[in-house]
């Protein structure tokens, strides 16, 4: 029997490259870069330490100026998984953190219940990665291939289902609920490493959904419902939508 993880980290990964906008961690965002505003969100969450993962020296500094941990990593790491590991690796070579909190570093109007929520979720030893959703209550999303939909085995008034698939689909089929799968999880320290020792899995090449390697190796994904989506910042127009919530 597993232990329940007791000391959490938290860490975002986050680099420059992006191509619809340029520059995104630092982009200003009331009066601080977005990866800032990022590492407060996950602050206020207080299940842990947090540090920034970084691909650049442009966002290390920003976030040092504000008081904040940054790693530098690897520039050329293929995701925002392996980003973690790495920095997970230079920060606590020791392995003091049981369980690893990963957050997007573009999710700067997070509410910090729903990173507690996800935590929460490793209380269960049989769950090896914890994640969240939300029930879609806008008939747009059901067929919106950007909205990644989780199929859950949810029971009714629960608030933790197991995670059968992810998909850009709109499944499962016929009449009940989807959800809306928010990109945060929550890993098991040795999960994390055996996840990112893994190939490309064929369905997650297929979808394009990295979670879907840890389903097709047998690992188990919880998701903690919350009543909340945070806004993604991928564009220009999704930027002024932070600045003005959070001015």
């Amino acid at each position: 029997m597993r232990d329940v993880p007791h000391n959490p980290v938290v860490l975002i990964p986050a680099r420059m490259a992006s191509t619809r906008l340029p520059d995104k961690p630092l982009a200003n965002i009331a009066g601080l870069p977005m990866i800032v505003q990022c590492l407060r969100r996950a602050e206020e969450a207080d299940v842990g330490p947090v540090v920034i993962a970084c691909a650049e020296a442009e966002i290390a500094d920003a976030v040092h100026a504000a008081g904040g941990r940054a790693v530098l990593t690897d520039p050329d790491l293929p995701s925002g998984s392996d980003r973690i590991h790495a920095a997970l690796e230079i920060f606590d070579p020791d392995g003091v953190h049981d369980a690893v909190v990963n957050l997007q570093g573009d999710l700067p109007t997070l509410e910090p219940n729903v990173v507690r929520a996800c935590v929460r979720v490793l209380d269960d030893p049989s769950v090896d990665i914890s994640t969240a959703v939300c029930a879609i209550t806008k008939e747009s999303e059901r067929e919106n291939p950007n909205v990644v939909k989780a199929v859950l085995a949810l029971t009714k008034g629960a608030r933790i289902g197991r995670a059968l698939y992810f998909s850009r689909a709109t499944v499962p089929t016929g009449p009940g609920d989807h959800f809306h799968h928010i990109g945060l999880y929550t890993y098991r320290r040795d999960t994390l490493a055996q996840f990112v020792a893994l190939p490309a899995s064929p369905l997650e090449q297929r979808e394009k959904l990295e979670q879907l390697r840890a389903l097709e190796a047998g690992m188990r994904i919880d998701a903690a419902l919350v009543d909340t989506v945070p806004l993604g910042v991928d564009t220009p127009a999704d930027l002024e939508r932070a600045r003005a919530l959070l001015a």
